[in-house]
């Protein structure tokens, strides 16, 4: 039964016009308008029984629209880095949808589901063959989590490449029925050259995720020209610590990370499903132990 409904609430994403929908929230998500902004940012905190007391700022009067409420920022503090300098940590708050090796190049999306790598790389040559039979965590974040993304490690960036796409859910139901789900919506792909190697962070974007955006690009989506597009930042030193903030979703998504083979191991007591939180300790680098 539980199949059956998986299927119902799949199918008709099938034919919704996704990117029209995401694109009407998005517009709706920056309406100034006090009574209709005040009103939607207490109905989200009733519904999703959001924590504001972790909020920076905690009256909702002082947010100008939604979604700068919904993208807002945490208390100094709340989440600090765990472990110690060894140690890879949490980029969001969340849960772990899968976690675990690369096996030459497929991911494991979710049971009987793998999907490509050279895929959800966009056909990057140089990338894929970083991080064929590397390690990989795929971490959803629900509507009610705090929506900025860190980094798990220090890096130097050294190309973004966006990859236009559908925009499916990202939800339990959605990852188990739909194939190469992560590979078939809209992303963006940031490397980073790093002392553990090369290591990507994908965020992939979803139904009503009307917008993404980086700290050095701002908004990448929507995007007015929607082709696989990479930038090169190699000559502009743009270096990130962890547990700096490198983007931010304007809605509830999914971000994958990936790293080179044998340069760290994954914490052996998580597992998928399991809550996270952001700065808290995912892995440590091989050999550190």
């Amino acid at each position: 039964m539980n199949g059956l409904w998986d299927y119902i609430r799949v199918l008709p994403q099938f034919v919704l016009p996704q990117h029209v929908l995401s694109r009407m929230v998005y517009r709706i998500t920056r309406c100034e308008w006090t009574p209709l902004k005040n009103l939607l940012i207490r109905s989200f905190i009733a519904w999703f029984k959001v924590d504001m007391s972790l909020a920076a700022q905690t009256e909702i009067s002082a947010y100008r629209h939604f979604n700068q409420f919904f993208t807002r920022a945490l208390k100094t503090g709340v989440r600090p880095l765990g472990g110690g300098a060894d140690t890879i940590v949490c980029p969001v708050d969340g849960r772990i949808s899968q976690i675990g090796r690369i096996r030459g190049g497929e991911i494991f999306q979710a049971k009987n589901r793998t999907y490509d790598l050279d895929a959800l790389l966009a056909g990057d040559r140089d990338a894929v063959t970083a991080f064929t039979d590397g390690s990989f965590a795929t971490l959803y974040l629900s509507p009610r989590d705090y929506h900025r993304v860190h980094m798990p490690w220090g890096g130097k960036l050294t190309r973004m490449i966006y990859v236009p796409g559908r925009l499916f859910a990202v939800n339990n139901h959605t990852t188990r029925l739909v194939s190469n789900l992560f590979a078939r919506n809209e992303r963006i792909i940031s490397i980073f050259t790093t002392d553990l190697g090369p290591m990507a962070i994908i965020l992939v974007g979803a139904l009503n995720v009307g917008s993404m955006e980086t700290t050095w690009a701002g908004a990448v989506t929507p995007a007015g020209n929607r082709k696989i597009t990479t930038v090169d930042y190699q000559g502009r030193e743009l270096v990130l610590n962890r547990g700096q903030e490198m983007g931010r979703f304007n809605m509830g998504s999914t971000v994958i990370l990936l790293f080179a083979r044998d340069r760290l191991r994954w914490l052996p007591q998580l597992k998928a499903d399991d809550p996270v939180t952001m700065g808290m300790p995912l892995g440590k680098i091989k050999g550190s132990e």
